[in-house]
């Protein structure tokens, strides 16, 4: 017999205190302040339980919500009411709830494909294989991305940079 793909409250709940820190990092990284962080996680965490997706393992849970965390990001950084707000509003706010240190700031700062590829690479801990797997694109270009990435890292921090962690 087939698996349900209804989620019980206790199946939610798990899910969802196994992935929020990571899903919050990732959507920070895109959102850059705490509300509309907030917003992303909520929505992606809600497509997850309206979705049917059956999960195959923990890892296949993790890689779809954060895939969705980012398509969500994404749309909501393309929403027409964002090219109207004025986003020096946001410049000085002190609205952040997690530390940020001068690396994770640049890391911020990185363009779309470089950011999305280090945070998933040094901070989640994926394989670039496991990487390109999950952003559809070749093993190579993500290994691209990466040295460029590192490149302008060093470039914003200063030319005999070391700061991005270890891979767990």
């Amino acid at each position: 017999m087939a698996k349900s793909l209804l989620r019980t409250d206790k199946e939610i709940a798990d899910i969802y205190f196994r992935h929020v820190k990571t899903i919050y990092r990732v959507c920070f990284a895109y959102m850059k302040t705490t509300h509309d962080t907030e917003d992303a996680v909520h929505d992606a965490f809600l497509k997850m339980i309206t979705a049917s997706t059956a999960f195959e393992s923990e890892e296949h849970e993790k890689a779809w919500l954060i895939r969705t965390a980012i398509n969500v990001c994404k749309n909501a950084l393309k929403h027409w009411w964002r090219k109207v707000e004025c986003f020096n509003d946001y410049a000085n706010t002190e609205s952040r709830s997690i530390e940020t240190d001068d690396t994770f700031d640049a890391i911020c700062a990185l363009p779309e494909k470089y950011k999305t590829v280090i945070l998933l690479y040094y901070y989640e801990g994926y394989t670039s294989a496991e990487i390109a797997k999950m952003l559809r694109r070749p093993q190579s270009t993500i290994t691209n991305y990466m040295s460029e990435a590192r490149k302008l890292l060093r470039k914003t921090l200063g030319g005999d940079f070391d700061g991005i962690p270890e891979k767990p």
